[in-house]
């Protein structure tokens, strides 16, 4: 299946789009066509073995349109941006020229109504050939620049695809030939001194009349356009932040060149205060980098050789030197920009009703059009009378504010998302969105940080900062998960570490080093009871620690010649935020639950520190997708939030998958929304943004439907034999140009939408309900194997993941006060693949 998107040209309205996606729809191999009013595009999902992208352009231009495809995104938005700007620009050009033989074609047809002077050789009693012929000739220069209503509106005609611009071509020509027939009427009469013919078909000329139509819909659509143009302020935003230029370093001389030419693998020299061009690896020197923009985290980075730069973010101090990786299209900033254009193109579910009507709109304003003109002339009102209402008909219907009432807002919504750090990728699912009842969350690296990080130092008859600067000594030698947390809490102290002069690691234990004279051991409870065997001195020290252990903490203990000197807890710590924004989803009248593989004792514990009630723990990666899919058929609507690899079944099963942006690129691949903040926060936001995306279009479309079904039979007339009310086609042709000005600027007022301030909650959990996660018995068999060398919330992690990857294992829970894996097999599970898992992974099978 092959995704491509295209570029349309010479739509004018709902009608246009409506066609389109007919046309291309119906072709074989076409699986999904969505057609873009706003932005002038269409994306076409088809099968390449059935269709080519010659053959759709080729049926789009025989229904009347252009279409092109369309390759570089950044390059799209600067040719819509300039496309506007030309658009614009003819607009004012055509509205000067409109205005000015408006204001004199009006002088002169009405100017006598309120006493200004006219010639007498072209006033009605003194020269009334002359006075309609001069209105003639004044029109003709207001019709010839607006001649695009005339040319896109017969040629839709032509095609059987009517649209807006046929309205007005046809009721503007019916009222130029009736003013030019009255004109050889005005003449006949003149000849056989018919005088009060000449003076009733003269004030029936609707000359002015048609300059006022297409000078008022072109003013519509200038404000209409500029509003339009205002919707693409985001994406501007996000292609400005990337530099125009880079300096390149080749054949040893530096180059100032585009940043589109770089290649992978070119040099890219960046100094203090420049953006970065390109996606690349530092292979000399170091700085710090603003990298606000894409994560949105305001304090500098620093980065040194080896680390990865991002493009669009700015190097703040130091000159580096990067090998680009990623350049174009492939760079973040440039997926980024793609994400979002292809979600502000996308069509919400919402949407189809307005699509529906407005594939037939036009026709049927048509023929309620000649209808209106029959009525009246059956019922004896003149034929001037029911030309009026059949052309005030036509020219104040509006199938433009349908068309646009829906993408509109999304393009502001997905915009305004992207602006809060928020890639929305679809507008379908910028639509579900809003209606989230449950929002089910990973643990690891969404509501918590991800990393083990120093919780707790504990010392006993020793300053807490010499405490820590010796267990950093001690463990600078070793590569553990654990020992890494603490000798990155020293740094952070910037406390003086030394290392030992011997270090030995004892295997699910610790480890023993010297450091000068000293002999340091470090380790778990186990480690200690081995060195010194049940003395009491320690219990209420393991103690301690067993109260650490319940808060889902890993207690180290540092011994040093036989003395106690502390307890160090290390723990993958919530984020900082986490809790306000599960509270936040709370307040929404949300469930948040909590679905991991981890034991249920750690996840109880990270539950109660965020706030969260529900538990569901011990889930294996392909459970956590059964878990949504049970929800689903509960009748909940669900979000899945995770970042990991092992979440992306789960997202993409969830009615709306979100990925921390953080996170694994294939969790984002799978996700339909991706948090580049990394913040939780950024979930209710997401809600609260869609919610106020989809009251906006229901606004749109309501007005769209209100407007045309009030407006069509007030303009037939429908309301004067009663109320005596009666449409000028004039009025009718203003009121078509502000109704999609008024569905436009009631769309930008989504521009104003703001994350709303998630404040901290400090009120006390309520009990936790931890749902037991119950797993398949069907021939499983379960079997106890007793491993050394676990001495942690890592080792554990390790040691169930090899042994759920051996074939046969359907679970493996660790116990690691037991030093034992439980594991559930089926019967011919082969338990030395299982043994020689856990050896290969560095731990003793006893």
């Amino acid at each position: 299946m092959l995704k491509e998107k295209y570029n349309i040209t010479g739509m004018s309205c709902a009608a246009c789009s409506a066609k389109v996606e007919k046309v291309v729809g119906k072709l074989e191999g076409v699986e999904n066509v969505a057609v873009n009013l706003l932005t002038n595009s269409m994306q076409v999902e088809y099968k390449e073995d059935k269709l080519s992208s010659k053959d759709i352009i080729k049926n789009i231009k025989d229904a009347g349109y252009g279409a092109s495809l369309a390759k570089n995104e950044i390059k799209k938005e600067k040719t819509i941006k300039k496309t506007n700007d030309d658009a614009i620009d003819s607009m004012k050009f055509r509205l000067k020229v409109s205005i000015v033989f408006l204001v004199i074609l009006m002088y002169f047809s009405m100017g006598s109504m309120v006493g200004l002077p006219l010639p007498k050789f072209l006033s009605v009693k003194g020269n009334p050939v002359g006075f309609a012929l001069t209105q003639l000739l004044l029109v003709l220069p207001v019709m010839y620049v607006n001649r695009k209503y005339y040319i896109s509106g017969f040629k839709s005609l032509f095609h059987l695809s009517p649209n807006m611009d046929t309205l007005i071509a046809i009721g503007t020509c019916a009222a130029f030939f009736y003013g030019v027939i009255t004109i050889y009427i005005m003449g006949y009469a003149l000849n056989n001194s018919d005088m009060n013919t000449v003076v009733e078909y003269s004030m029936n000329l609707y000359f002015e009349s048609v300059s006022m139509i297409l000078t008022l819909i072109t003013l519509g659509k200038f404000f209409e356009t500029s509003s339009k143009a205002r919707t693409t302020d985001a994406i501007s935003k996000l292609i400005d932040l990337s530099p125009k230029t880079a300096n390149v370093l080749r054949n040893g001389v530096e180059e100032n060149i585009l940043t589109e030419d770089v290649a992978v693998g070119d040099t890219v020299i960046i100094r203090p205060g420049e953006s970065i061009p390109v996606d690349g690896i530092i292979i000399e020197g170091s700085t710090s980098v603003d990298e606000s923009a894409i994560t949105g985290e305001s304090i500098p980075v620093q980065k040194e050789t080896g680390d990865k730069l991002i493009a669009a973010t700015i190097n703040k101090n130091g000159s580096v030197r990067i090998k680009a990786t990623e350049v174009g299209e492939d760079t973040a900033i440039s997926r980024i920009i793609a994400l979002v254009e292809e979600a502000s193109s996308s069509k919400a579910p919402i949407a189809k009703m307005a699509d529906k009507v407005a594939g037939v709109f036009v026709p049927v304003v048509m023929g309620i059009s000649l209808l209106t003109f029959i009525v009246w002339i059956a019922l004896g009102f003149g034929f001037s009378f029911a030309l009026n209402c059949a052309i005030s008909v036509l020219v104040i219907s509006c199938p433009c504010s349908l068309g646009l009432a829906t993408p509109v807002a999304i393009m502001v919504g997905t915009g305004k998302g992207a602006e809060n750090g928020i890639l929305i990728k679809s507008a379908e699912a910028l639509e579900t969105t809003h209606s989230i009842d449950t929002v089910v969350l990973d643990k690891t690296g969404t509501v918590t940080e991800g990393k083990p990080v120093v919780t707790d130092i504990l010392g006993f008859d020793i300053d807490e900062n010499e405490f820590l600067a010796l267990a950093a000594g001690v463990e600078s030698a070793s590569e553990h998960p654990l020992a890494e947390a603490i000798v990155e809490k020293a740094k952070e102290k910037r406390l003086n570490i030394v290392s030992p002069k011997e270090f030995e690691a004892i295997s699910g234990r610790g480890i023993v080093a010297f450091v000068g004279d000293s002999k340091i051991i470090a380790g778990n409870e186990q480690a200690v009871k081995e060195q010194y065997g049940d003395d009491e001195s320690f219990f209420e020290v393991f103690k301690k620690g067993n109260e650490l252990a319940a808060q889902g903490k890993t207690p180290m203990y540092f011994i040093k010649d036989g003395k106690l000197l502390g307890i160090i807890a290390v723990a993958d710590t919530i984020k900082k935020d986490s809790k306000e924004a599960i509270q936040a989803l709370k307040n929404r009248n949300i469930d948040v639950i909590l679905l991991t593989g981890d034991h249920k004792s750690t996840a109880t514990a990270i539950a109660k520190q965020a706030g969260i009630k529900k538990v569901i723990a011990q889930v294996l990666p392909t459970d956590k997708e059964e878990h949504i899919r049970k929800l689903m058929k509960e009748g909940h609507k669900v979000a899945m939030v995770g970042d990991g690899i092992n979440d992306s079944p789960a997202l993409a099963r969830a009615d709306v998958g979100i990925a921390i942006g953080a996170g694994t690129d294939i969790a984002i691949e799978s996700a339909d929304i991706v948090l580049m903040h990394s913040s939780l926060k950024d979930v209710a936001t997401a809600i609260d943004l869609s919610k106020a995306v989809i009251r906006n279009i229901k606004q749109n479309l309501f007005w769209a439907f209100f407007y045309n079904s009030i407006g069509i039979p007030l303009a037939a007339g429908v309301f004067y034999l009663t109320l005596g009310w009666r449409l000028s086609p004039m009025f009718g042709a203003a009121a078509m140009g502000m109704s999609s000005v008024c569905v436009v600027s009631n769309a930008l007022r989504l521009r104003a939408f703001k994350p709303k301030e998630i404040k901290k909650n400090n009120t006390e959990n309520d009990e936790i309900e931890l749902i037991e996660n119950k797993r398949k018995e069907d021939k499983n068999m379960t079997t106890v194997i007793n491993v050394n060398g676990m001495m942690c919330e890592h080792c554990k992690a390790n040691v169930e993941k090899v042994t759920r990857g051996v074939e046969g294992v359907s679970n493996s829970l660790v116990n690691l006060e037991a030093k034992n894996v439980t594991i559930e097999h089926s019967a011919d599970t082969d338990l030395e693949k299982v043994k020689k898992a856990i050896t290969d992974a560095g731990y003793e099978v006893v």
